[in-house]
């Protein structure tokens, strides 16, 4: 598997357990103007706009890149922060009364086997704020 086709099966994970949670997926990999969003969902009185970093490494172990989340640098934080908003703008009927959030989840693939295979989600609520 090369990195894109984990990172597709990453989302797809990333979705699932938010489904599990009650969440509804509205979209993926969602463009407002420049910036995408992996993965917008809805429920429990929330819009979520979730950034999904997948890596193979056991959780919480090394790996040559660091917590998946390390790659959310400066720049990808902040535009995340402007496609939440103009996602927001340009939805209305979709955000409605819905408290905007923008969340990261972490997924550990399995780094001993060449097939994908999850070992651990983590969810970050609230990860990215102004």
């Amino acid at each position: 598997m090369n990195k894109r086709d984990y990172g597709k099966v990453g989302e797809t994970t990333a979705g699932e357990f938010l489904k599990a949670r009650g969440f509804e997926i509205i979209g993926r990999n969602v463009y407002v103007g420049r910036c995408e969003i992996d993965i917008i969902a809805a429920g429990n009185g929330l819009i979520l706009f979730v950034e999904v970093k997948t890596r193979r490494q056991e959780p919480g172990g090394q790996s040559i890149y660091g917590r998946p989340g390390s790659a959310l640098t400066k720049t990808k934080r902040e535009n995340l922060i402007a496609a939440a908003t103009g996602y927001i703008h340009e939805h209305p009927e979709i955000a409605g009364e819905l408290q905007p959030r923008i969340d990261l989840i972490e997924v550990y693939a399995d780094p001993r086997s060449k097939e994908y295979g999850v070992l651990d989600v983590v969810h970050i609520p609230n990860a990215v704020h102004k």
